[in-house]
């Protein structure tokens, strides 16, 4: 008898090795290519982007609950504040259940975003918080727990049968191809940090999910690749180590390093660490755009991080826009004490209110005064301590 796990290590490396044929077909982009794209680009900056009333990606795609009337007036709060990019997370599960429609959903939403003149990052897999999605209605938020109903993609079930993998890669070239000569698409983020710890929060995370994900991360680019897209493709590197250093990160780290086009990362510390992590990646000679940071009580702010994203050239999206069912205003050891009895002292992240007041004027002050000036310029008027020279004057 042929024992099941030698059998399921055969299956994996035909699947695996089928999409290698083509992938000398499309190469990644020269570094030449990469800052050409990034130097047409306007500095970009936005938010990691879902509607305050959805509580996931799923909830924000599925035709019961897609609400373009929200995402239209809630986008149109983002340019007013001077964004023009957006990062905005899929999921192969929609997919899956109505291809046509999820499509047309999303055309729509690429509509109501260039309307408001914002290009948006698309995400095609995510790897954190709940690995067991499920299509249809989903669970109200748990009172005061940060991100209580986000939902990784692929989930577990998917990811610990490679039978599924087929279907992956159909959904991805499905979705890149149907897009991929789109100029209303900015980029695509392939997998959202695929090599996140397995969260403690959940019981049913695999143990051995690194080693699943590892090998199946270049087959994504592959086949994200092969569509020929005429945007960039990346994956956000987010974890510990020296990221100057390639052949001592992860497997999963150097092929996010080695496969993206333009770099992406995260970053929710101090402004010393994000400026650290800024000088690794530009060793590469390619664009660098961050795609998270904002957590404020850990020391990410848009009165420190901002302005230094802007004067070192670095696109910046910070996570979480209107507050809403994700509940990100509370966080991430909310897991632990819930926020139930009054809301933190300092939000976390998001930077509006439900009916698009700003969380902190000065905030929003400081983005529109960034959008605003010249690539490279950081005015006064951004600074974490603008001063009124003639005003200064009069205090004793």
């Amino acid at each position: 008898m042929i024992h099941k796990g030698w059998m399921t290590w055969l299956f994996v490396t035909v699947v695996m090795a089928v999409p290698m044929a083509h992938a000398a077909d499309a190469q990644r982009w020269s570094d030449a290519k990469a800052n050409a794209w990034y130097a047409r680009q306007p500095w970009l900056v936005g938010s990691n982007y879902i509607p305050s009333d959805a509580i996931n990606e799923l909830e924000m795609w599925q035709a019961s609950s897609f609400d373009p009337s929200r995402i239209d007036e809630e986008l149109g709060w983002a340019q007013g504040l001077g964004m023009n990019t957006m990062r905005v997370f899929l999921h192969n599960l929609l997919w899956e259940q109505d291809p046509k429609g999820f499509k047309q959903r999303i055309d729509t939403f690429l509509k109501i975003a260039a309307r408001h003149h914002i290009k948006p990052i698309l995400v095609l897999f995510d790897s954190c918080w709940d690995p067991d999605p499920v299509l249809g209605r989903q669970h109200p938020p748990i009172p005061g727990v940060h991100n209580s109903g986000w939902v990784q993609a692929p989930g577990a079930k998917v990811l610990d049968d490679p039978s599924h993998y087929p279907q992956l890669e159909a959904y991805v070239k499905d979705i890149v191809g149907s897009f991929a000569h789109d100029d209303r698409v900015l980029a695509w983020d392939v997998w959202n940090e695929p090599d996140g710890d397995p969260s403690s929060n959940y019981a049913t995370e695999p143990k051995d999910k690194m080693q699943r994900v590892a090998p199946l991360l270049p087959q994504v680019f592959a086949w994200a690749r092969s569509q020929s897209p005429q945007q960039p493709l990346t994956s956000a590197i987010s974890n510990e180590g020296d990221w100057s250093k390639l052949q001592s990160l992860s497997e999963i780290q150097q092929t996010q390093l080695t496969q993206s086009d333009v770099i992406t990362f995260h970053n929710y510390d101090f402004p010393e660490s994000f400026y650290r992590r800024v000088k690794q990646l530009r060793t590469y000679g390619r664009p660098v755009i961050c795609t998270e940071y904002m957590a404020r009580s850990a020391g990410s702010m848009i009165d420190t991080v901002l302005p230094l994203g802007k004067k070192l050239g670095v696109g910046m999206i910070n996570w979480g826009f209107v507050s809403g069912k994700t509940q990100t205003i509370f966080p991430w050891d909310s897991w632990l004490h819930p926020y139930t009895q009054q809301p933190p002292v300092v939000w976390f992240h998001d930077l509006l209110h439900a009916d698009g007041t700003p969380y902190r004027q000065r905030e929003a002050d400081i983005i529109q005064a960034l959008s605003h000036a010249p690539k490279g310029v950081v005015p006064a008027s951004a600074m974490l301590f603008p001063v009124d020279e003639a005003k200064t004057k009069a205090i004793p």
